[in-house]
């Protein structure tokens, strides 16, 4: 699995790991961003379906 660096305004990160640890929605940092660049791409394919633009490729979604 790739490796990624980011790097993101403290704000972001705070309001993030209110919701990362046991007991809340995300395990770890991890989880919290792919979920993240998950709903991001789902809204994304969303908009180039309507927008006529979304090609189908094998083994995609």
């Amino acid at each position: 699995m790739p490796k990624v660096t980011v790097d993101m305004p403290k704000e972001l990160y705070d309001d993030m790991m209110t919701h990362v640890g046991s007991e809340r929605k995300f395990v770890n940092q991890s989880d919290a961003i792919r979920t993240a660049v998950r709903k991001l791409l789902d809204q994304m394919d969303e908009v180039d379906r309507r927008h006529g633009r979304l090609k189908t490729r094998r083994g995609s979604r």
